[in-house]
């Protein structure tokens, strides 16, 4: 495997426990018994098992593009995307590590607020850094096409990190007004200020009129996300700037484009940002509906829904779910242009990486690690071995099925 990162010997990791299981991989909490032995500094080791089965083999090329991809963000680093640790290759598996965010991911944090929604200046907080995560991805001709809560995960200081690449890919941006902001208009202020990290204040002149904090909101019920892998719509591109016609994402984060097969470019990434503020103040998604069909049905025809009075918060949301692509906001300037909406009014984006009291810093869980180490913690190999193994076989019961006399199939059609 060509990686310029630092190899890694799973001989030589132990993983304290699993972190989530994914449709392309498993995620292990781990530490590397030689350089860290009492796990005072354990990383996330995302494990693709390799196989020759057809599926197998989509996720051992997804997982690939992946490591390039953090390979890639590495130099130069950026505080909200992850940066790749290292990474392996046994003729069993493919796996690769990336820092730990103990905070968990958007949707568990937002089930803890109260009425499981963010307050404003939550939003504020946690769009901005996202907003620059895909700013810096853009400028790299990086196309993200899969955010969504699950994917934005809390760092241990309270700020986020987009995560879960495979789905991306390169594209070159339109060169007549491009949508990456390469050559920006004379000084604009959300612009030129380049990122300094050490600086202690960030200032917000918008006051925040919604309740949210606080904890509770009953035990978490999270819906799992239905994610559409990448189909190819071989169609001419375009002359203003490469587009993919790839149908991509998760379902209720799709925007109109990639329904229609018309073929997508950055514009997908400000569209998703729109439903996933939305999710954020509203606790969920515009367009969802019973079935992918009306889904995708909603996405195209009907406008986002809105509840009281128009607010900085609601015309942004509603510019970036502008369903033609070519007038939603970030279209022509990208990240500059949405960072110059009135809702940003006030913000220091040049002191956003400092900011020592995000809306949430999760606490240390120290305690629960040394439990989980001196229980033994998960072997990674075992781990996979069980999985493959036949389930134990059941003695036949002494009743008859209910259903064995009126056995039926049933078929399912989706959109």
């Amino acid at each position: 495997m060509e990686s310029a990162s630092p190899e890694l010997d799973l001989d030589n990791l132990k993983a304290i426990r699993v972190l989530g299981k994914g449709a392309m991989g498993t995620v292990f909490l781990v530490h590397d018994l030689s350089s860290d032995p009492f796990a005072q500094c354990p990383f996330a080791l995302k494990v693709v098992e390799k196989s020759t089965m057809q599926s197998k083999l989509d996720a051992d090329r997804r997982a690939r593009w992946e490591i390039s991809v953090l390979s890639r963000l590495c130099n130069p680093t950026h505080p909200f995307l992850p940066s790749l640790i290292g990474s392996l290759e046994t003729h069993e598996f493919l796996a690769w590590a990336v820092p730990y965010c103990p905070g968990g991911d958007l949707n568990v944090l937002r089930y803890r607020q109260t009425d499981r929604v963010f307050s404003t200046s939550a939003i504020r907080f946690y769009v901005a850094e996202l907003l620059c995560a895909l700013e810096h991805l853009h400028r790299m001709g990086i196309v993200y096409r899969d955010l969504k809560p699950e994917n934005v995960l809390i760092q241990q200081s309270g700020h986020v990190t987009l995560t879960d690449f495979d789905l991306s890919r390169n594209l070159t941006p339109r060169t007549v007004k491009t949508l990456i902001s390469s050559d920006p208009e004379p000084d604009p202020p959300a612009c030129k200020r380049r990122h300094r990290r050490n600086l202690t204040r960030f200032v917000t002149v918008v006051s925040d009129k919604r309740s949210g904090g606080g904890g509770g909101g009953g035990g978490l019920k999270k819906a799992k996300s239905a994610r559409v892998s990448p189909v190819s719509r071989r169609k001419p591109s375009f002359t203003s700037g490469e587009r993919s016609n790839s149908f991509v994402g998760t379902e209720e984060y799709v925007s109109p484009e990639v329904v229609r097969g018309d073929g997508h470019e950055f514009a997908v990434d400000w569209w998703a940002l729109g439903i996933l503020t939305y999710e954020m103040m509203y606790g969920t998604t515009p367009f969802k509906a019973k079935n992918r069909k009306e889904t995708f049905r909603n996405v195209l025809m009907k406008p986002p829904k809105f509840i009281g009075k128009p607010t900085a918060l609601t015309d942004l949301i509603g510019r970036l779910l502008e369903k033609d692509p070519t007038k939603r906001l970030g279209y022509n300037g990208g990240a500059c242009e949405i960072k110059e909406h009135v809702f940003f009014r006030g913000l220091r984006w040049e002191l956003l990486t400092d900011v020592l009291r995000p809306p949430f810093i999760p606490s240390r869980d120290d305690e629960g690690l040394t439990g989980k180490l001196k229980a033994g913690g998960v072997d990674i190999r075992g781990y996979f071995h069980s999985l493959r193994a036949p389930p134990p076989s059941l003695p036949p019961s002494p009743l008859p099925s209910p259903s064995s006399d009126h056995q039926r199939h049933v078929s399912l059609t989706e959109f």
